[in-house]
C-alpha cells in the first residue's frame, strides 16, 4: 500500500454553492495547517472532527472563505489523518485549491483511492468498498437500500456464515482423513455431504438473479401491436408527459420511443414501439424491425390491442407468443367494443387481460399494478452484484463437484473442490484478494471517494 498523501475533489463537477476538497494520508494535517488559516487568533494545534471558519490561502493571496476540519487517524474514512475543505463550488477556486495541495505534497488521488485506503486500512471489507459506489450510481429506491444493506455489512455477513461453514466441513474432512480408524469413509461423507448441500442450498437461494438484474438495471416493458392501436397515447398517459408523437395517421410511430418512471422502487423503462405491419416503406421496415428486437428483449411485453376493432390474424398469432411475464391491453373502453376481454380468453385463456382507456388515467391504474407486481424483490436480497453472483456461482459449481466426488471416490479426494469454494467466496469480502482484482473493483469509481 502507498504511504503518500493523496488529495483529490470530491464534489461532483459545476457550479454548486459547495465543493469539497479531501486530503488523506500522513502529510494532510500539515498541508491543511500550510494552506488554511482559522479565523480565531487561537495557535493551539487543530482539535480532531471539529469544524473550523477560516480563509484557504496560497502564502499571502487568500483563495477562498471556508470551513475545514481534521479526522485524526484512526477515526476517518480511510483510518489515516484526513483534512477536508469545504469552500465554494466554482471550477476555478476548487481547481486553484486543488493545486495548492499538490504544491504542498500531496498527488492527485486515483479513482476510488479514498475507499480503496479505507479497505486495505480494514476499515470496510470489499463488498461494502463497492455498496459505497453503488450508492453514489443508485437510481432507483431498491437500489439504494440494496446499496445502504450491502454498505451495513449484509452481505459480508452471510458469506462469512457461508465461509465458517465450509471450514466446518473441511475441519471435520481432515478429522476424517488423520483419524479413519475412529471415522469411517461412510461417516464422514454422509455428514460432509448434508453439510455440502445446506450451504449449496443457502448460495443458491441468495442468487435471484433476475432481482439483482432488476434492481441494478431496471425492467424493461415494451408496448406493441398494430398501427392505431393507442400504444403511443398509453405510453404518454403512463409517463404523464407527452413523449410520443400521437396522430391518427397509421404508422407515425417509426422508432422505438422511451420513457422512464418508478413503480416499487425499480426504474421501469417503457418502449414505445413502430406498428407492426407488412410495409414496403424502408423507413418504417427498419422501425418494425426494432419493435421486434424490443419485444424479444424485454422483461415484459404488453400487447395493445383496438377494442373498438375485431381482432386480426396477426393479434391472434402475436396472442399465441406472448410469455407467462407478458400481457394484453385492451383499449379504447371509451368507444363501442368489437373485442371483449372474452374474445382474447377464447384464444389465450391463461394470459393477464387489463381493459383501460388511454383517455382516462383511473383506468391505467390495473397496468401499473401489474408492472408493480411484475418488478417485486425482496428487500432481502443479500447477493446483487454482478461480480458476487459471479463468484457464488463458481462456489456452488466447486461444491456441487465435491458431492460428485464424494460419491463416486473418498472424502479426501473432495478438499481440493472445498478449498476452491472457499477461495471464490473470500473475493466477495476481499479477505482474499489479489491486485488485479483490486484493480478490477476500485477502476469504476470516480475520483475523490
Amino acid at each position: 500500500m502507498k504511504q503518500d498523501t493523496i488529495a483529490a475533489i470530491a464534489t461532483a463537477p459545476g457550479q454548486g454553492g459547495i465543493g469539497i476538497i479531501r486530503i488523506s494520508g500522513p502529510d494532510a494535517e500539515s498541508i491543511l495547517n500550510d494552506i488554511f488559516s482559522p479565523a480565531s487568533s487561537c495557535r493551539e494545534p487543530a482539535k480532531s472532527h471539529m469544524l473550523m471558519y477560516g480563509r484557504l490561502h496560497n502564502g499571502e493571496e487568500i483563495l477562498d472563505e471556508c470551513m475545514a476540519v481534521l479526522m485524526r487517524a484512526p477515526k476517518s474514512y480511510t483510518r489515516e489523518d484526513v483534512a477536508e475543505l469545504q469552500i465554494h463550488g466554482g471550477g476555478e477556486v476548487l481547481r486553484r485549491a486543488l493545486n495548492v495541495c499538490i504544491q504542498r505534497g500531496a498527488r492527485l488521488a486515483e479513482p476510488g483511492e479514498f475507499t480503496r485506503r479505507a479497505f486495505l486500512n480494514g476499515r470496510i471489507d470489499l463488498s461494502q468498498a463497492e455498496a459505497v459506489m453503488r450508492l453514489i450510481a443508485a437510481r432507483g429506491e431498491q437500489e439504494r437500500r440494496a446499496a445502504v444493506q450491502q454498505m451495513e455489512g449484509g452481505t459480508a455477513d452471510f458469506i462469512r456464515k457461508a465461509s465458517d461453514q465450509l471450514y466446518h466441513l473441511q475441519a471435520g474432512l481432515a478429522a476424517c482423513i488423520d483419524y479413519p480408524e475412529e471415522i469411517s469413509d461412510e461417516e464422514g461423507a454422509g455428514e460432509l455431504r448434508q453439510g455440502l448441500e445446506k450451504v449449496i442450498s443457502e448460495l443458491t437461494c441468495a442468487m435471484d438473479e433476475r432481482s439483482a438484474r432488476l434492481m441494478h438495471d431496471g425492467m424493461r416493458v415494451t408496448l406493441f401491436g398494430r398501427p392505431n392501436a393507442g400504444k403511443s397515447s398509453l405510453l404518454n398517459a403512463l409517463l404523464g408527459m407527452e413523449k410520443a408523437i400521437v396522430t391518427d395517421i397509421p404508422g407515425t410511430t417509426r422508432d422505438t420511443v422511451e420513457g422512464e418512471m418508478q413503480l416499487n422502487g425499480i426504474r421501469v423503462m417503457l418502449t414505445d414501439t413502430a406498428g407492426m405491419r407488412e410495409t414496403t416503406d424502408p423507413i418504417e421496415r427498419i422501425g418494425v424491425d426494432r419493435s421486434r428486437r424490443a419485444r424479444q428483449d424485454s422483461d415484459t411485453a404488453l400487447l395493445v390491442l383496438d377494442g373498438a376493432e375485431n381482432i386480426s390474424g396477426e393479434e391472434r398469432e402475436w396472442l399465441k407468443q406472448l410469455r407467462e411475464s407478458d400481457a394484453v391491453i385492451l383499449n379504447k373502453s371509451d368507444l363501442c367494443q368489437k373485442t371483449l376481454p372474452q374474445d382474447v380468453r377464447e384464444l389465450r385463456p391463461d394470459v393477464r387481460i387489463i381493459q383501460v382507456s388511454a383517455l382516462d388515467e383511473q383506468s391505467l391504474e390495473p397496468i401499473r399494478d401489474f408492472l408493480r407486481k411484475s418488478a417485486e424483490v425482496s428487500d432481502q436480497l443479500v447477493l446483487s452484484q454482478p461480480r458476487h453472483l459471479d463468484a457464488a456461482r463458481r462456489a456452488v459449481a466447486f461444491l456441487n463437484d465435491a458431492l460428485m466426488t464424494l460419491e463416486q471416490w473418498s472424502p479426501d479426494m473432495a478438499a481440493t473442490d472445498l478449498q476452491a469454494a472457499q477461495q471464490a467466496l473470500s473475493e466477495i469480502t476481499g479477505d482474499r484478494a489479489d491486485e488485479k482484482l483490486l484493480d478490477a473493483v476500485f477502476s469504476g469509481f470516480c475520483v475523490g471517494k
